[in-house]
């Protein structure tokens, strides 16, 4: 974020100064050029100062700066980060229900991902799995596809024995059931596999595929919503707790919905102008309907295993995934 100095000129027309701003640290693993830097964290920061009046400084620390993807929830809790963009699936099984988010066939954007994932946090239903700290907003992006770099994948044969990158342990067994590999990392971590040759391929949604510059070693694209990401705007509790209610009044009042819609709705922005000009530049696959069929059994036995590996577990596995469900139906009335 662009810090600007005020000059003496300035203060004496009684503007505050970010001397005696409450500084906040907000830290994600994008690029400082990426379009998340910019729509997701340094407009969110500068909307929430203006909204505090000069009580509030955010600074925005990108690209693992204050702390590598996999520990950013931790992060936050230890406040390492004031403010932390993660993803909770990045630690196995610690937010079950929040996964079910991450299913196959939910729905087709992020922006309704997005207004469903909020709709289920607002509800109260996740309030035990995020207790360590305060939540912002909640959002997922558009769902992902298959990514290869020499081999095109368009029958469930061709998944066989392949390693793919998954983001989640959830992802990773859809990947196990359709027949490949899954080898579990970060994403940012996802360029430095396949170009090693430890991945044959991953799974990401359109915009990351050019976000991490992958396009240049993967050329072939098959199009599947295999997942949808779950992510999650966090802040350390006790920081929010001590802030002034100026302040705090200014963080309420940039959370909840219109956030998680704006950063899921980015990502299908992003994702459609990657996939118009992926379709120029490399081989982007369509499964026939007899295959996506197939596909589509397979997801759907992983998407019941989980379900009810939650309810096994004494949660409310069935319940939630009804409840993912109808806000869904809702979120589409809505945004559409």
């Amino acid at each position: 974020m662009i810090k600007t100095i005020l000059t003496a000129g300035l203060a004496a027309l009684g503007l505050a100064s970010t001397a005696s701003a409450e500084n906040l640290r907000y830290a994600h693993f994008m690029s400082a050029s990426s379009w998340q830097n910019q729509v997701i964290f340094e407009d969110w920061a500068t909307a929430v100062e203006e909204a505090a009046g000069g009580a509030l400084d955010v600074q925005v620390f990108p690209a693992q700066t204050l702390g590598k993807a996999a520990a950013g929830y931790d992060n936050a809790v230890a406040g390492i980060a004031d403010i932390v963009w993660t993803v909770p699936g990045y630690t196995a099984g610690r937010f079950p229900l929040s996964q079910i988010l991450e299913l196959p066939g939910l729905f087709d954007t992020g922006a309704v991902g997005s207004c469903a994932f909020q709709k289920l946090y607002d509800s109260g239903a996740l309030d035990e799995e995020y207790e360590e700290t305060h939540i912002l907003f909640v959002h997922t992006h558009d769902p992902g596809h298959l990514h290869t770099a020499k081999k095109p994948v368009s029958s469930l044969a061709d998944m066989k024995g392949l390693k793919l990158r998954r983001p989640t342990q959830v992802v990773g067994d859809l990947l196990t059931e359709l027949g490949a590999e899954p080898v579990g990392m970060p994403a940012p971590n996802t360029y430095e596999a396949v170009q090693r040759g430890a991945i044959d391929g991953y799974m990401l949604p359109w915009e990351s595929v050019e976000s991490f510059r992958l396009e240049e070693l993967t050329g072939n694209h098959t199009v599947f919503g295999f997942y949808a990401l779950a992510f999650i705007a966090t802040m350390n509790k006790a920081k929010y707790e001590a802030l002034s209610p100026e302040a705090k009044a200014a963080i309420d009042a940039n959370s909840g919905m219109e956030w998680a819609v704006t950063a899921g709705g980015g990502y299908d922005e992003a994702g459609a102008k990657v996939l118009e000009r992926l379709r120029e530049t490399s081989n982007v696959i369509e499964l026939s309907e007899e295959e996506r069929a197939s596909w589509m059994a397979a997801a759907q036995k992983a998407s019941d295993a989980y379900i009810s590996s939650l309810d096994e577990q004494g949660l409310p596995g069935t319940e939630t995934y009804a409840a993912v469900q109808g806000y869904v139906t809702e979120c589409q009335a809505e945004l559409n």
